[in-house]
């Protein structure tokens, strides 16, 4: 039986809610044989800020860098909105970014056929829906130096980020959606802004030579990002895999996990760069929902999105394909029998618990295993 070592990190919010139902899962895959999974729980962002005055410490993120893969919550919400910038809550998920150094996020969005009707475009246009936007983490107007808030001599303010990327920083970036192209349906959208950004030139460059050099079987088109963001709303299926840089793609991936109806339904992935001696890679996995703090602590969550998240290690990280398609099998059958949280229910319909749709999932894994 494989082993392996999962560090918890609830966070803030809802984290803690949603991260329960995980632990069931992983309670019961490692009861059935599975594997044998090893956990670990530690504090990050408000959480860590108040035991440690920090967005997460030294030990903790050690541990994330032992670990085989991090399942993450979320972090923040008002309680820390005056903290000092640094130690604000999201300081703690961009420090594991970064010292992880987990510079490929698969966002995929995939919307349920029972769930069709709950987006905000017509059901035409989604159902069936299944991309997947590759997003590059490290680099970017998110990290560029200089970044800065400085006062001119006439007494004025002004604000300064910069967007630097290099050839190798695009390169990597590229072959992650050119290798998860060819095991999806081989097409694969670059986006920039080449028409007005340097940055953008130089990406559209590499990304091309790239799929010159190594991935001519797979079909490449370019489109500009604020022309990609119309796009998604009005023909998303027309998509496959998309790359793009840090900021477009942390707008892209948003606005495609609206078409699914809800945030609290769609999982993410973060991962680094494979070991050549083991062929593992750092990752960290967390649902693209907020902390929530509104609904915190009231069982109102939607755990779905974590338990994507989840499937999304065992298969990512840990290379339990039956595992996480039973997870996904679940998920998409204890929806197509009707059940809903909150965020998902239709007007009129009753809404479950968290805790009653985590363990509607897992009894539909139970039944899948026989």
């Amino acid at each position: 039986m494989s082993s392996h070592n999962i560090l918890l990190l609830p966070g803030d919010g809802i984290g803690p809610e949603v991260m329960a139902e995980v632990k069931k899962v992983l309670n019961w895959l490692g009861s059935q044989g599975a594997a044998k999974f090893e956990t670990e729980t530690d504090l990050v962002g408000g959480a860590a800020y108040d035991a440690h005055k920090l967005a997460i410490t030294d030990a903790a993120t050690a541990r994330a860098t032992q670990a085989d893969a991090v399942l993450f919550g979320a972090v923040g919400g008002p309680k820390w909105d005056d903290v000092p910038y640094e130690a604000r809550p999201e300081a703690g998920l961009l420090r594991l970014r970064k010292d992880l150094a987990l510079f490929a996020n698969l966002r995929p969005a995939i919307c349920y056929p029972a769930l069709a009707d709950a987006s905000s475009l017509k059901r035409e246009l989604v159902e069936g829906l299944d991309i997947v936007i590759v997003r590059e983490l490290t680099g970017g107007v998110y990290f560029g130096e200089p970044k800065e808030i400085v006062t001119l001599e006439n007494g004025q303010k002004r604000a300064v980020d910069t967007q630097v990327y290099t050839t190798s920083e695009i390169e990597r970036i590229g072959r992650v959606a050119f290798e998860l192209a060819r095991k999806r349906r081989n097409k694969v959208t670059s986006s920039e802004k080449r028409n007005v950004m340097k940055s953008g030139v130089l990406w559209n460059q590499v990304v091309t030579a790239l799929h010159k050099a190594e991935y001519a079987d797979v079909q490449l088109e370019h489109q500009l990002a604020d022309s990609l963001a119309m796009q998604l709303v009005r023909n998303p299926k027309q998509f496959d895999v998309i790359v793009t840089d840090n900021l477009f793609g942390d707008i892209l991936s948003d606005i495609a996990a609206m078409l699914t109806g809800s945030l609290g339904m769609l999982p993410s992935a973060s991962l680094g760069a494979e070991d050549p001696a083991t062929g593992k890679r750092k990752a960290l996995y967390e649902p693209v929902h907020g902390s929530a703090p509104d609904i915190a602590g009231k069982g109102m969550a939607n755990p779905i999105a974590m338990m994507g998240s989840l499937a999304m290690a065992l298969r990512y990280s840990f290379g339990l394909l039956e595992a996480a398609d039973m997870v996904e099998s679940a998920i998409s059958n204890v929806l197509a029998s009707g059940l809903r949280t909150g965020d998902i229910a239709a007007k009129g319909q009753n809404a479950v618990s968290t805790g009653e749709m985590g363990d509607a999932i897992l009894k539909e894994m139970q039944r899948l295993a026989g």
